[in-house]
């Protein structure tokens, strides 16, 4: 159990809130054209995670983008790696397991038939943030208007 504390000081095992690390995801997603990214907060329904990311791409090399993406940026701008990693790059659904977010990138066919949105249809959707517009923009464009 030492271990464990020793590596969180060392910032070995980095933590980000999970909310924010499911932000993150679906924004690096959408970095490479995925489509229809949507977060399920499933805290309520499962032990297993925090969220689900679920996102679609409209090929084995767009998934494979995809993974990448995510996996890269993680790693290299927050050390955050994931536990697992399911799926190569000739399959049609890729898994990256965070822990408390689980990252699932699937051509569109196959998440029409698995339909996770419907089996986890309790769960309440994270919306994105909605970009702010500066006030001085609104009144300037009030000016002019």
């Amino acid at each position: 159990m030492d271990f464990i504390f020793e590596c969180l000081r060392a910032n070995l095992f980095p933590i980000m809130d999970s909310k924010k690390l499911a932000l993150l995801c679906r924004e690096l997603a959408e970095n490479k054209k995925a489509e229809q990214a949507v977060i399920l907060d499933v805290r309520k329904l499962s032990s297993v995670t925090d969220y689900f990311v679920i996102v679609s791409g409209t090929s084995e090399p767009h998934l494979r983008a995809i993974a990448d993406e995510i996996t890269a940026k993680l790693r290299d701008e927050h050390q955050v790696r994931p536990r697992a990693v399911d799926g190569d790059g000739r399959a049609s659904w890729q898994v990256l397991d965070y822990f408390d977010v689980i990252v699932h990138i699937m051509r569109a066919d196959t998440r029409e038939r698995y339909d996770l949105e419907s089996l986890w249809g309790d769960a309440p959707r994270l919306r994105p943030p909605r970009a702010r517009r500066s006030v001085k923009k609104t009144q300037k464009q009030t000016e002019t208007d």
